[in-house]
C-alpha cells in the first residue's frame, strides 16, 4: 500500500517497505560519466547507487524548499487576514497535551 504526502502544489508517495527496483535509463557525456564513476568509487558505492541517491536527495530538498515556501506564504496570508499565530504552548494546552 502506497501512502501519499499532499502539499497545495503537488503529491508524492512515500516510501514504505521494500520495493521492487526498476531501471531508467540516462543519456549523459564521456566526461560526465567518467566523473560519476570516480565520484561512485570515492564514496564507495555502485554508479546506479550514487545515481539514485544523489538524485532523490537533491529532489527531496527541492520538495522540501518547496513545502516550507508554500508554508511561509500560506503564514503571511494568515498574518495580512489578521490571523494571529498561536505559540507552541496554546497548541499544546488547546490539543491536550500540555504536560506529556
Amino acid at each position: 500500500m502506497t501512502e501519499h504526502l499532499k502539499s497545495n502544489t503537488m503529491v508524492l508517495p512515500l516510501k514504505k517497505g521494500v520495493q521492487k527496483m526498476t531501471t531508467i535509463t540516462l543519456k549523459v557525456s564521456e566526461a560526465d560519466k567518467t566523473f560519476m564513476k570516480a565520484m561512485a568509487k570515492f564514496e564507495g558505492v555502485s554508479l546506479s547507487e550514487l545515481i539514485r541517491t544523489k538524485t532523490l536527495e537533491a529532489l527531496e530538498d527541492e520538495y522540501d524548499a518547496r513545502v516550507a515556501d508554500l508554508a511561509y506564504q500560506e503564514y503571511l496570508d494568515d498574518l495580512e487576514k489578521g490571523v494571529e499565530p498561536i505559540t507552541w504552548e496554546e497548541m499544546m494546552h488547546d490539543l491536550g497535551l500540555e504536560d506529556e
